[in-house]
């Protein structure tokens, strides 16, 4: 069994803007690559899935260095996943004969997540020295978080 966890994240104010930048380019992504799959198959009638895109992924990391480079690569690949469960679950609604309610793209307030899938993959657990009481998460391209962790991790 998977189990999740969600803590409240205790950020500096310079830590804030880089987890809403961190969230902003997550959600553009996830927009872009909608509007890939759209297009492609609009044009050409190709279908785009997850691999394509993820293979994708790492010219564009490279591409863009200071922007969705510095972003870890496996929660970029989660965002992808989850356009690609929003349109699994689109197509097995238009098999049950449903009403559909084709993937939309997210506005600035409708994409508020970004996943870490696995610790030490973007993000780590991490206890400071100087605060041996502390909790905090490293998060790659915003440092060390600290966290208000009310049950413990195995």
């Amino acid at each position: 069994m998977r189990r999740s966890f969600t803590f409240l994240l205790r950020p500096t104010s310079k830590q804030a803007v880089a987890l809403a930048q961190c969230v902003e380019d997550h959600r553009q992504m996830y927009n872009a690559a909608l509007e890939h799959r759209r297009t492609a198959y609009r044009k050409a009638g190709v279908t785009v899935r997850y691999g394509d895109q993820s293979a994708e992924l790492k010219h564009i990391r490279a591409d863009d260095p200071d922007g969705h480079g510095r972003w870890s690569f496996s929660s970029q690949q989660a965002t992808l996943r989850r356009l690609d469960k929003t349109f699994a679950a689109f197509f097995s609604r238009v098999k049950a004969s449903r009403a559909p309610g084709f993937p939309r793209f997210k506005g600035r307030g409708w994409f508020d997540t970004v996943q870490w899938p696995k610790d030490g993959d973007g993000c780590r657990w991490d206890s400071q020295p100087e605060h041996p009481s502390a909790r905090f998460v490293r998060l790659q391209g915003i440092g060390h978080v600290r966290v208000h962790q009310h049950r413990p991790v195995r």
